[in-house]
């Protein structure tokens, strides 16, 4: 091909809107993204659909001004290749570490979004709680298989979800273990 046909081309794919791309969207409380999950806030049914689904359940807890959460959403899940991993792996529920919305835990309990951060010891965020495929009836505190306490850098952002999609947790190795594992291999 010569320079100049690569360049109109170059040019051209320039110009194509990019189809499926997600965006951080402003919210009143802050940010989130367009492809995480609206659901009546009923934990053990937002697993057991995102299970069938072929998902992983994720519950992120944000909070309005919150800088690292504005990152988060506008940085880090805006990255394609980010994006493109989790956005197909994952159903991620966003709770606000402050809100007052109804959620029913894995235990069949109700709670507020802040009585659930709190029984769940969510003190700052952002925090994402990774959920297992199948929930016993506890609350969602005993259950989770990892979670991410405060923003990581981009690699190990995504290598958390890695960790979780491979299951590298299932014969009890840390992530820090597993990122190392994986490191030296």
């Amino acid at each position: 091909m010569s320079r100049i046909a690569r360049r109109v081309l170059l040019a051209g794919l320039a110009c194509v809107p990019a189809r499926g791309r997600a965006a951080p969207v402003r919210t009143e409380n802050g940010w989130t993204q367009d492809w995480f999950h609206e659901g009546f806030l009923n934990l053990r049914e937002d697993l057991e659909e995102a299970t069938a689904a072929g998902q992983r359940l994720a519950v992120a807890f944000d909070q309005r001004g919150c800088p690292y959460c504005r990152e988060m959403h506008t940085d880090h899940l805006a990255q394609p290749e980010i994006e493109g991993f989790i956005r197909p792996r994952f159903r991620i529920v966003q709770l606000d570490l402050h809100g007052a919305r109804p959620v029913t835990d894995f235990d069949g309990t109700v709670h507020e979004e802040r009585a659930l951060a709190r029984r769940w010891r969510v003190t700052f965020t952002p925090t994402i709680i990774f959920l297992p495929e199948q929930a016993p009836q506890r609350m969602g505190r005993e259950i989770e298989v990892a979670r991410m306490h405060g923003l990581m850098p981009k690699p190990d952002f995504l290598a958390l979800f890695t960790y979780v999609a491979e299951r590298g947790y299932a014969d009890g190795t840390s992530f820090a273990a597993w990122k190392a594992r994986r490191q030296q291999g």
